[in-house]
């Protein structure tokens, strides 16, 4: 029996239905646009729905997109050595943009789990003898310089790591090969102050210091010296068969107490230091405008210089921006390079040369913006209260396969409505000078390879200490926020307020943020605006007080007929991450038992990096939110890493972070390095 003809009908419906559009039938930009919107979960699942799609969802732009977004959120991309993110093949691209998303979202639920065999850059071997390989482990082992102590220990991607002893040499060291590729020895003790990689130069700079003479009781004269360490170019896929090389760039002279110092752009040869100025009690600012030039800027920028403030500088646009932040609120005070060419003065490379300062002057534009303070559990905050030893259990803190519950900051915290500016009484601080301090405070920048059009971010992580003076035990949390040059810039440079005009004798007005971005002269009797925070200002904390490691630093004094020691925490941070050694608050009595403690911050949401004209510090600002009750926690998840039953806590001597690849690297007495690696 023949089948049934088709009718002039259904052969139009079947022709309408060949023709009729569908995802996998869409144009390629079309699909692009699409993916823009998903996350890399998302476009694996679209990988499985059908070849087209598949072919579509594993294309470079869509992981390129995806690893975009990464870096917006300040997440850094796990590259192998100085590979940059167009040097990778597109599989490459997709296994990088991979592992990153796994780890953010991981760490943001679980504690880190030691590494499987295979997994990290950092447990390949090259070259390394026979007799040292054994089973795959999830951690390495290797040696520090011989004979020496470490003074301090960064690596310098997942290849080489970078340490100076006490005796004042840098040793490069190759971590593959488990060598020693590299050395500068100035024989003479100089100590290691600021490291800065740059991943397109393939470039290590870092300065050394030392101190020539006590000029006073406050006053030093002091030497430094600008190195970098060069690598050279890779030929070919395999292990660099070349070695770096040291040499030196400047050496400059200072006067006073120099707190830091800062290598803002070796690309344009720009550096500057804070030195405290004793007599008025103010920030100096020392700047070499060019290293190569044989002259400084040496002046006194009437900023007041509080034992409560923490203090970064970073270059903006043709400015040096002065980043202090007290107890209460940020400041960011900007200097033209324009204005600080007017007060070079020349040096000359001598240990007798004494710089002077040129005079006092005023920043062209003053920034101010509050920080936003969660309201947080209620909880004793100092070391002799009653309720000392009451602390979370234990067990709690080592499970690593669920999430805490809900914190109550969660539940505590109100949505504001969206066009109201919040008061700037929102919340007080939970943890205020005095009797809170910072007992060290690090500034963090983006130092991983990026892509234009990413936002410049940077973060602050301050350890705060309330010390017992009859116990003489101390208690410390975590505060942690991130920030941008200018503060709270909408739609350009809306931020800036008008300069006022350049003084060498007499200060700028101070302008504080308000509801439309602009800036209002402060010590007006008229009320001004009610101020707006700035969401990037809300602080996450490690509310929970805890008590870290500290281990003893040497600290020559030219009037002690012994050197006098500093304690320095063992604790290490990156973006939006920090490990530490804690003691173990338990009940067996063992006061000296310690544990290897992680947490990990909450990354930046779209909102964050672009606001809105009403755009307040509410929850939907951030990435992450509980699971159980869909909103943003106001604490940073602690957990307690598993370490190698060989690595004794009590024998560290440094302590670091490999954020982009989940590491951890400490290094101990006996002069090995431990490399942990986490997923």
């Amino acid at each position: 029996m023949s089948a049934s003809p088709i009718s002039e009908w259904e052969l139009v419906e079947q022709s309408k239905e060949k023709m009729a559009p569908n995802l996998s039938t869409l144009p390629y930009d079309l699909l692009l646009n699409i993916a823009q919107h998903l996350d890399v979960y998302d476009v694996q699942v679209v990988q499985i729905t059908c070849r087209a799609l598949h072919d579509f969802a594993i294309t470079r732009p869509v992981y390129r997109h995806l690893a975009v977004k990464l870096l917006r959120r300040c997440r850094a991309l796990p590259l192998p050595g100085f590979q940059r993110l167009s040097d990778l093949t597109t599989e490459q691209l997709i296994a990088t943009v991979t592992k990153a998303t796994r780890l953010e979202r991981a760490w943001l639920t679980r504690a880190p789990r030691p590494v499987r065999s295979g997994r990290s850059p950092y447990l390949e071997d090259s070259g390394a003898p026979s007799d040292t390989v054994s089973k795959p482990r999830w951690y390495k082992v290797i040696n520090s310089p011989p004979d020496e102590e470490v003074d301090w220990l960064s690596p310098i991607t997942s290849s080489y790591s970078l340490c100076a002893t006490k005796s004042g040499k840098v040793v490069c060291w190759d971590v593959h090969r488990n060598a020693c590729i590299a050395q500068w020895d100035p024989f003479e003790r100089w100590e290691l102050w600021k490291c800065r990689v740059e991943f397109e130069q393939r470039t290590v700079f870092f300065t050394m210091a030392k101190v020539l003479r006590k000029m006073n009781h406050d006053d030093r004269h002091m030497q430094f010296v600008l190195m970098q360490l060069q690598f050279p170019e890779s030929h070919g896929q395999g292990t660099d068969t070349e070695t770096p090389a040291f040499s030196r760039l400047a050496t400059f002279n200072t006067l006073g107490v120099v707190m830091n110092v800062f290598l803002l752009d070796p690309a344009t040869r720009l550096l500057s230091a804070f030195v405290w100025v004793s007599t008025t009690n103010t920030i100096g600012l020392y700047t070499l405008l060019d290293w190569d030039k044989r002259e400084y800027v040496f002046i006194d920028t009437g900023i007041e210089c509080s034992m409560s403030s923490n203090w970064s500088c970073i270059l903006y646009k043709e400015h040096i921006v002065i980043h202090a932040e007290e107890s209460e609120a940020a400041h960011q005070y900007f200097f033209p390079l324009s204005l600080l060419q007017h007060y070079a003065q020349p040096y000359v490379t001598s240990e007798t040369f004494v710089p002077k300062i040129s005079g006092r002057v005023a920043p062209t534009r003053n920034l101010k913006s509050p920080f936003y303070f969660p309201s947080l559990p209620a909880r004793p905050l100092s070391p002799t209260s009653s309720d000392d030893d009451d602390s979370d259990d234990d067990t709690a803190a080592e499970d690593e396969d669920e999430a805490r519950p809900p914190s109550p900051t969660a539940l505590a915290v109100a949505q504001q409505p969206a066009a109201t500016p919040q008061p700037a009484s929102q919340h007080t601080n939970p943890f205020p000078f005095p009797p809170w301090y910072p007992e060290s405070a690090h500034f963090v920048r983006q130092w991983w390879p990026s892509v234009i059009n990413v936002p410049k971010m940077s973060c602050t992580v301050v350890l705060l200490a309330d010390h017992d003076p009859v116990s003489h035990r101390t208690r410390y949390v975590l505060a942690q926020h991130y920030f941008r040059v200018p503060l709270l810039e909408r739609g350009g440079d809306e931020a800036y307020a008008e300069p006022s005009p350049p003084s060498s004798d007499t200060s700028s007005d101070t302008l504080s943020l308000t509801a439309g971005g602009e800036g209002s002269a402060q010590g007006s009797d008229a009320p001004g605006p009610t101020p707006v925070f700035d969401p990037l200002m809300r602080i996450w904390y490690v509310s929970e007080p805890f008590e870290v490691v500290c281990v003893l630093d040497s600290m020559d004094d030219e009037d002690e007929d012994a050197p006098t020691e500093r304690p320095r925490p063992l604790m290490a941070v990156d973006f939006g991450h920090a490990v530490w050694i804690e003691y173990v608050n338990s009940e067996s009595g063992d006061v000296d038992a310690k544990r290897l403690r992680f947490v990990t911050f909450p990354p930046l949401g779209e909102q964050v990096l672009d606001p809105g004209e009403d755009s307040q510090p509410g929850e939907d600002h951030w990435l992450y939110k509980d699971a159980a009750s869909r909103r943003p926690t106001m604490e940073g998840e602690v957990w307690t890493l598993e370490i190698p039953e060989e690595l004794n806590l009590d024998h560290v001597e440094t302590i670091n972070i490999d954020q982009s690849q989940g590491s951890v690297i400490i290094s101990v007495k006996n002069g090995n390095i431990f490399i942990l690696c986490y997923e």
